[in-house]
Formats: C-alpha cells, sequence, structure tokens
C-alpha cells in the first residue's frame, strides 16, 4: 500500500483522508519494512504536504494516542502554550523554544511541552531537558499533576503515541539521507494536551501560511507560526535576532494575518549565527543554565527573550510583543526563571 502510494506522491496526487488512515496504519505496523516506510514519507515531503493532509495525519495520529488526564473545568481557565521548533533547519543552535517555554512557566504561563530526543540536532528537547534534571518520563497522571501545581510538564511524544515506535527506524532512515518527513511538522501539532495557544517554529518560511491553517483547524484559539532568517546561511525554526522573520498568526478576537519583518522594536546586541550555536546536550544544557541564573547576557540570551516574548504574547500574558520581552527580562533577572528550573528538577 505505501509503495502505492508513493508512486502516487511522486506524480504529485495528494493525498485523501481514507488514504491518510491507511498511510497511518501502514506506518504504525512493525511488519512494513522502514526502507518501505521511509521511501513513502520522502515521497510524501518532495511533493509538499498540503494543510489537508496534515491535518488528516494528525487526526489519524490523534486516534492512536494517549491522553493524559485533565479537568476540563481546569483547563476552561486558562490557555495552556507550547512552544516548540519542528526541528529540521540543520543549523546547530542551542534548544531555544525550550529555555522560552522555562521562562513562561516562571512567568505564570501553563506550558505543556511536547518533544523527543534528537533526530536531526545534536540534542532535542527531552536530551537537554532530562540533562538539566527535569522528568521526562512522567506517567499521564504524574504529567497533569505537574501541569497543574507547576505550570510545566513535559510529554515525552513515544511514552503518548505508541505508533513512533514502528515509525522511529523510518525516520531515523530518512534523517541519515538528509531527508526532512512530515513528522517534522506533527510534532507539534500532536501534543497529547491539545495546547489552547502556541509558537511554533517551522524551518521554511513558505510553511508559516498553511502549519497555521492547519493548527487553526484544528481547534488551536491563539497561534503564531514562525521562521526566522539568518542571511546568506539559511532559516532558522525560531524567531531569528539575525534577520527577518516570516510570522502567521490567527487569534480569536483578531483573525488570520501573515507578515514579515525585522525585530526592530528590540535593542538587540549585534550577532552571527555562531553566536547562537549549541553542541551536545551538555553543551546545551549548560547554556540554558546560564540564561537562566542571568549569567548569559549576550545574544543567546537576546534569541530566547524574543522568542519567549512571542510565546508570553501567544498566551495572552502580555498585550504586546515589547511587554512581553520586558516581562521575560524580568522574569530571568528577578531570579524566577532560575527558580522555575531548580523546582522541576527537584
Amino acid at each position: 500500500m505505501l509503495e502505492k502510494l508513493a508512486r502516487q506522491l511522486a506524480a504529485a496526487h495528494s493525498l485523501t483522508d481514507e488514504q491518510v488512515r491507511e498511510a497511518v496504519e501502514q506506518l504504525a505496523d512493525e511488519k512494513v519494512p522502514a526502507v518501505v516506510k521511509a521511501n513513502f514519507l520522502a515521497a510524501l515531503a518532495r511533493k509538499v504536504e498540503t494543510p489537508d493532509e496534515i491535518a488528516a495525519f494528525v487526526r489519524a495520529l490523534r486516534d492512536k494516542s494517549i491522553t493524559p488526564p485533565l479537568d476540563p473545568a481546569w483547563r476552561d481557565g486558562r490557555e495552556i502554550l507550547d512552544v516548540v521548533g519542528t526541528g529540521g533547519d540543520r543549523l546547530g543552535t542551542f534548544n531555544i523554544s525550550t529555555a522560552a517555554a522555562l521562562i513562561c512557566a516562571a512567568a505564570g504561563v501553563t506550558v505543556a511541552k511536547h518533544g523527543n530526543r534528537a533526530v536531526t540536532s545534536q540534542a532535542g528537547s527531552a536530551d537537554v531537558l532530562e540533562t538539566l534534571g527535569v522528568r521526562i518520563d512522567l506517567t499521564p497522571v504524574e504529567a497533569a499533576r505537574s501541569l497543574r501545581e507547576q505550570n510545566f510538564a513535559f510529554f515525552f511524544a513515544p511514552a503518548y503515541h505508541p505508533a513512533f515506535k514502528h515509525i522511529a527506524p523510518a525516520r531515523k532512515l530518512c534523517a541519515e539521507r538528509g531527508q526532512r518527513t512530515i513528522f517534522n511538522l506533527l510534532g507539534p501539532l500532536l501534543n497529547p494536551v491539545r495546547p489552547s495557544a502556541m509558537l511554533a517554529g517551522v524551518p521554511q518560511p513558505e510553511l508559516c501560511k498553511p502549519l497555521a491553517r492547519v493548527l487553526q483547524s484544528l481547534g488551536v484559539r491563539r497561534a503564531m507560526v514562525v521562521c526566522g532568517k539568518v542571511p546568506a546561511v539559511g532559516y532558522l525554526d525560531e524567531l531569528s535576532t539575525l534577520g527577518e522573520n516570516t510570522i502567521a498568526e490567527f487569534y480569536q478576537e483578531h483573525g488570520f494575518a501573515v507578515s514579515t519583518g525585522l525585530p526592530e522594536a528590540f535593542s538587540l546586541q549585534r550577532a552571527t549565527l555562531a553566536d547562537l550555536l549549541g553542541g551536545d546536550r551538555q553543551a546545551n544544557a549548560e547554556i540554558i543554565r546560564r540564561i537562566l541564573r542571568g549569567d548569559e547576557r549576550g545574544p543567546k540570551r537576546d534569541a530566547v527573550l524574543l522568542n519567549a516574548a512571542a510565546a508570553l504574547f501567544v498566551a495572552g500574558k502580555t498585550k504586546s510583543l515589547v511587554e512581553g520581552w520586558n516581562l521575560a527580562d524580568e522574569t530571568i533577572d528577578s531570579g524566577r526563571g532560575n527558580k522555575k528550573l531548580l523546582e522541576l528538577a527537584s
């Protein structure tokens, strides 16, 4: 079946909802060879996934996922935020989204961080949080409690999506070939908490609008999908302090908009991509510790502040990006950011 669908995709014909469901069944089947799955995923990526295909994959995979026990009455009284980069930019920056998420939690926002170990980078969000001492192996009940009581919980994708176990070898094969897959895009969409607010980064500006449309169709209330330019190098799956940003955003009260622009409202230090590079999980964890302690005052802090500012605005905690920047800045300098990390790591 996947080979037949791969040929259809190679002919530039999109998948129907029913074909997507059949594909997901095959992808989750341990009897189907990883190379067949990888070839299908590569064909889908080369065609370029449509918003309808992405949404269909989300619905099919959600039906196979585990949902943490959250009281609907508790949910209704707040925005639940995820701050996530889809991966795939291959530029080697440190874990900017993870640092921004921790600052948002310290500032009083409920943050449900969904992620995995590294696939296309040296250190995924799971790797760096584990190194920081934050538990990534919470049961669904424990994670729900942490979310309620500490404003933060990490939801480790393989624990909530059992089907991923049989998809991982194909994803690894694609990564070895240098081929991204739809699962880079699906990561933010499959958060088992189903956040109401999202700051999601993508590695290509043309993905901003379709992914935002998918989030909107799935019931997210407030979202910003971003891609940041690194002049003469490429694009980040974050807001960039180095160049122009493409942003697709929507809010219940304000509708849908797409824009591009430079982060000119902020007093950013001059920087290049080299200033934002990370390393392995130990190196990236130490960068985040230094930022949260207030020891890092350079371009790495600026990158985290910019993304935290957007996340705080998306979550409805502030009324503007500038206000968000100031709140994130104060959250670090007051010690609340480091205190939150120490609480989560205890």
